[in-house]
């Protein structure tokens, strides 16, 4: 089961740097494919990044390619994205979403449980 709580967002100068949380309180996220997710005002969501089940392989987007970094903490339960170097254009609601299916790979995962969501603004 997963149930996902994202958290870190904020205001952040270009430039800097922020660290989101997906936390989950049901299964452990190792056996899970676990991707972030940004939508800005009038565009569509766009994938940015994803860690797959125990072999944790992971994978960018070219937009963040080298700026950001996806991990977990198995034993938080939680999948973190690092975000350094933040642009102007980074600034969006940030979402986390699993495919609920035990040992899925990013690569064809279907993404159905979703969190909440997270605002990243990126402004001097």
């Amino acid at each position: 089961q997963l149930q996902l709580v994202e958290s870190g967002g904020g205001l952040v100068q270009p430039g800097g740097s922020l660290r989101l949380s997906c936390a989950n309180s049901g299964f452990s996220l190792e056996y899970y494919a676990i991707g972030w997710f940004r939508q800005a005002p009038g565009k569509e969501r766009e994938g940015i990044s994803c860690i797959s089940n125990k072999v944790g392989a992971t994978y960018y987007a070219d937009s963040v390619k080298g700026r950001f970094t996806i991990f977990r903490d198995i034993a938080k339960n939680t999948v973190y994205l690092q975000m350094n170097s933040l642009k102007p254009e980074d600034t969006a609601v940030y979402y986390c979403a699993g495919d609920s299916r035990y040992g899925a790979s990013c690569p064809g995962a279907d993404f159905g449980s979703w969190g909440q969501g997270t605002q990243v603004t990126v402004s001097s």
